[in-house]
């Protein structure tokens, strides 16, 4: 029972000088997959992935210039999540579907749409994201209207200010060419190298005499030579012969015909 739990543990190790040499033997193959890899990434990503473009809009939460105490601060706060609802409700989204005539779900155009609220300001920051620079800059114009109108005759407040309408995207939000080919080339190289590391760590076959007293725990008293190993060297050697006879020739009848 011991000797079973010996070999049940000397399975678990793992040699990692044997893992270091075969991924150092098959570096080529990770580098060259990693290589592949990266440029398949940055091929699809410039032929097949739709560039994304996103327009800024920003709202004022309270329309007020000047707090006069804390409580209007945290009344700006409590606004900034209610008209974070407001402004994706479904009727100000159908009202800009219609608006601008879009081939838009409410659901799509929902998901198109990001609001975000910088730290203890009063200031809501909408961002639509869309293939088309112009209608991203339409549609966050359009939200912005129209929910800042919802907001007033719902809430019965005074209608948020658009403190920034925003400008029409000049350059893509996404994808990143970049970092889907780093990602790319990473993942080649890292797959690779997984599979010559699972292999290095599954290969218990004998090679050498300390394999030998690793695996099966013995020590090895001689070794025999491989009978390949042993008929390349004797042919070796009768090459070197012939060459050698052959020169000793050479020489000696260069030297009789002096």
């Amino acid at each position: 029972m011991n000797e079973n739990k010996f070999y049940e543990n000397d399975e678990l190790e793992i040699d990692l000088m044997q893992v270091f040499y075969a991924v150092k033997k098959h570096m080529v193959a990770i580098m060259l997959a990693g290589m592949i890899c990266g440029i398949a990434a940055l091929v699809i990503t410039k032929l097949f992935i739709t560039p994304m473009y996103t327009a800024e809009n920003s709202m004022l939460v309270l329309a007020t210039e000047k707090i006069s105490t804390t409580s209007d601060l945290a009344l700006g706060q409590q606004l900034s999540y209610d008209y974070n609802v407001l402004i994706t409700s479904r009727p100000v989204l159908d009202e800009v579907i219609k608006e601008l005539e879009l081939d838009m779900s409410y659901t799509a155009l929902k998901k198109s749409i990001s609001i975000s609220k910088p730290n203890d300001a009063r200031i809501l920051v909408l961002q639509v994201e869309h293939a088309d620079p112009q209608l991203a800059y339409d549609i966050v114009r359009a939200v912005a209207d129209e929910s800042s109108k919802f907001i007033e005759e719902t809430m019965e407040v005074k209608r948020p200010k658009i403190i920034d309408p925003g400008v029409v995207p000049t350059e893509k939000t996404s994808p990143s060419t970049t970092k889907n080919t780093l990602i790319g080339a990473f993942l080649g190289a890292f797959l690779v190298g997984g599979i010559v590391v699972l292999q290095a760590v599954l290969d218990d076959t004998i090679k050498s005499e300390e394999d030998i007293e690793k695996y099966l725990g013995v020590s090895t008293l001689s070794c025999v030579p491989d009978r390949k190993d042993y008929i390349d060297q004797q042919n070796k050697k009768k090459k070197f012969k012939l060459a050698k006879v052959k020169a000793n020739s050479l020489t000696k009848s260069k030297q009789e015909g002096k």
